[in-house]
């Protein structure tokens, strides 16, 4: 375990364990001086690691929160070392993971550690991408006092605009799952910078060419779990976003029948710059703007 101490927040790297006792790497941001009044769990988007996250991480805990970021199985931290070199990854080839998985064991294992510590505080839940899709999945999702996604969709190809769709739908079809199946996961390289399980980004692609994604996924029983979250739900949605149109934002929350979600639309120059992007919102100079608006509706700001 290292941890380092940066201003006025202090970030520890730890591990959790899912909820079928994997071991999952993370980090927890703690206030130094302040009360921690809420605590929240980040939950990152598809083959994004959790060190993207910290300088929002670290921005929520200035607010007075206890902060985890984490990744999931298979990934960054969560990626087994080899028996032969503890410093350098192994190999995903056969290694058994899913997106299910992912949100049946490891969002599941992480909001459950974060409830037994946090017990006395309001749980708050920023989901980015597939972070946004897997609340609906979590069977303790009604330990979730609030939750804020960001550029979380159904991400059906046809739901993106042109040429983004056609660029996607080649490479899944033609490009990510030949390779997917001679090499036994997706190499990062290819596309997301982090090599992807088989089994990820196999059951990935049957949902993005899915009319209604993962919604229409008969195998997918825990969809079922979608009607048990109650709490507030507030979904951000980029109007330069290719892989998450408003269309397909509007789709994954149709699917929260029990709640009433409120979809946003940014344009960029709302928050005074020319790009936003799928991932952009995580950038340090949204500080002032995004992340102030953010934070504001989580009902953590000072």
């Amino acid at each position: 375990m290292t941890s380092e101490a940066f201003d006025d927040v202090f970030c520890d790297d730890i591990t959790i364990p899912a909820s079928d006792g994997f071991a999952l790497g993370a980090t927890l941001f703690l206030p130094r001086s302040a009360k921690k009044r809420h605590a929240v769990l980040i939950n990152s988007a598809t083959a994004v690691p959790r060190g993207f996250y910290k300088s929002f991480a670290s921005y929520l805990s200035r607010q007075g929160c206890a902060v985890l970021t984490y990744d999931y199985r298979g990934i960054g931290g969560s990626r087994l070392k080899s028996a032969t070199d503890a410093t350098r990854p192994a190999s995903l080839r056969g290694f058994e993971a899913s997106m299910a998985d992912w949100a049946a064991k490891d969002v599941t294992g992480a909001v459950t550690w974060m409830r037994q510590r946090y017990g006395g505080v309001p749980l708050l839940y920023v989901g980015h991408s597939f972070g946004g899709q897997a609340l609906g999945l979590l069977p303790n999702n009604a330990e979730i006092s609030r939750a804020l996604f960001v550029s979380a969709q159904a991400a059906y190809w046809k739901l993106m605009p042109a040429p983004e769709r056609y660029r996607v739908y080649l490479f899944m079809n033609f490009i990510g799952v030949p390779l997917t199946r001679a090499f036994g996961y997706l190499p990062g390289r290819l596309m997301l910078g982090q090599d992807l399980p088989k089994g990820v980004f196999l059951e990935w692609t049957r949902w993005v060419m899915s009319k209604r994604y993962l919604l229409d996924d008969p195998t997918l029983t825990a969809l079922a779990n979608f009607a048990n979250y109650r709490a507030p739900l507030r979904a951000l949605s980029f109007t330069d976003d290719t892989w998450a149109p408003r269309p397909a934002v509007e789709l994954l929350c149709s699917a929260f029948t029990a709640t009433t979600p409120e979809v946003i639309s940014i344009a960029p120059a709302d928050a005074g710059v020319n790009k936003i992007g799928h991932t952009g919102f995580f950038r340090s100079e949204h500080r002032d703007t995004l992340w102030h608006a953010a934070a504001d509706w989580l009902g953590v700001m000072e």
